[in-house]
């Protein structure tokens, strides 16, 4: 059931609709029934195992590749692998590969080394933006300093920053690339400025995998190619997570502060499926189920697409809009919303 999605920054309503309640416990009620929350623990050894499988082939060609151009083409390779672990920590934040904490934080902490971002902040941003998804006030990620979501937005910003909303369209594709490294950079500002658990051990994780990471890479590559690697992979790992990411909430409706919303409502109409397909379910990490995702953060990512029908039931029968498009028209709709935001910029 694919619609046409609400006007971007009006909410549908921001007067109380109907409480869903009593509907959604029914929904869950029957998730439960079909089995959909158990933990999946083949699925995601699978997962896990042959994922590092992949990173282990990319070391090996690190290794024994000694032409620029075939370890460019590992550094592409790699920035797709630092993407499919980066998906292994989304769902070990969400503790659906274990019901464990220590088991979950285990795994994150492990994942955090490898790609080299901070966990903490990560888990702490993430847990704000499924609380109250693309909600102005609430949600970390309606605010990111070189983009505009609101025309309000649009008209706060000075300088360089009004500068790269005023173009954020085209400027789009190229900020995202750019994802991986202003992720770690916030991961340092997030421990420098809030008490964590282990802040000893966070900062050792940090440091080691920049050390490992940067080690490798010139010892085992001469100077240049070293720095071509790294801006390569760094740069596609960005431009790979941010547009498996990116989709999933915006150009979707903002909640300014004031707009009363239903919760499951506001989960619903927020966010972006794109087309169920098994190519779509590979690519982006089952992130393409997104509204099911967060009506169930605590689903496996295999089980997502087979709850999907019982979802649609229910935003049917509850008058929600659920949008779902192909990957094409995620990408149009997300520059047409920049584009139309940006307008605001005299």
């Amino acid at each position: 059931m694919a619609e046409s999605a609400v006007t971007p920054s009006t909410p549908s309503t921001t007067q109380p609709q109907p409480s869903t309640g009593k509907a959604f416990a029914a929904l869950t009620l029957e998730v439960e029934r079909m089995g959909l929350l158990k933990p999946q623990p083949g699925y995601y050894a699978f997962t896990i195992l042959s994922t590092l499988a992949l990173l282990g082939l990319g070391m090996y060609f690190l290794v024994v590749l000694d032409s620029l151009w075939l370890q460019l083409l590992n550094a592409v390779y790699m920035a797709f692998v630092f993407t499919r672990m980066a998906f292994i920590g989304h769902d070990a934040g969400h503790r659906v590969i274990f019901r464990s904490n220590g088991w979950s934080e285990a795994t994150g902490h492990i994942i955090s080394f490898l790609m080299g971002m901070n966990r903490s902040w990560w888990v702490d941003k993430h847990s704000r933006h499924h609380a109250d998804p693309n909600h102005l006030d609430q949600d970390p990620d309606t605010f990111i300093p070189v983009l505009a979501f609101t025309e309000e937005q649009v008209r706060s910003k000075r300088g360089l920053f009004r500068l790269t909303a005023k173009y954020q369209a085209y400027l789009f594709l190229p900020i995202l690339s750019l994802q991986g490294i202003g992720l770690r950079l916030a991961g340092v500002q997030f421990l420098l400025s809030h008490k964590v658990q282990h802040p000893k051990a966070e900062w050792s994780i940090l440091a080691a995998h920049s050390i490992v990471y940067f080690g490798l890479l010139f010892y085992l590559l001469d100077p240049l190619t070293a720095v071509l690697f790294a801006v390569v992979h760094q740069m596609l790992f960005g431009l790979y997570m941010g547009l498996s990411f990116a989709p999933n909430h915006k150009g979707m409706p903002i909640l300014e502060s004031g707009t009363q919303m239903d919760y499951v409502r506001q989960q619903v109409i927020t966010a972006r499926n794109i087309n169920a397909h098994p190519v779509n379910d590979f690519l982006y990490g089952g992130l393409n189920y997104q509204i099911e995702h967060h009506l169930f953060p605590n689903m496996p990512r295999n089980q997502l697409k087979k709850s999907q029908g019982a979802v649609k039931e229910f935003c049917e029968a509850n008058s929600i809009s659920y949008h779902e498009v192909s990957a094409f028209r995620s990408l149009v709709e997300l520059e047409t919303y920049l584009h139309r935001i940006a307008a605001a910029v005299p």
